[in-house]
């Protein structure tokens, strides 16, 4: 049975969607080093703790990302929600890092 509110509504339910990523990186190189500074700083600005975030280093598992059809590091995948999404490159440009993984950028 559904608990009503005061006013006979069902309170709705609050979902919360989970960013789901891949960044594929080549070991300690420049670039995949930004990147990985560059998506911490927008993660936690942006996601806070709704997001799930996988790190591959090509150079350890080239098998995989040859499958995963990554051929340019750094690489970052949205997996889900849909639609799927990826951007390559030191993800300096935030304003692309955050359209590509679906989120508006709030004004000042």
């Amino acid at each position: 049975m559904n608990a009503k509110n005061k006013k006979g509504k069902v309170p709705e339910t609050k979902v919360e969607t989970v960013v789901v990523m891949r960044l594929y990186i080549a070991d300690n190189a420049p670039n995949s080093a930004r990147a990985v500074a560059n998506l911490e700083v927008i993660c936690k600005e942006y996601l806070g703790s709704k997001f799930r975030l996988e790190v591959i280093d090509v150079l350890e598992y080239p098998q995989r990302a040859l499958a995963d059809g990554i051929v340019v590091t750094p690489s970052l995948t949205k997996v889900s929600p849909s639609p799927a999404a990826k951007i390559v490159g030191n993800l300096s440009d935030k304003s692309s890092v955050l359209h590509a993984l679906g989120i508006k950028e709030s004004l000042p």
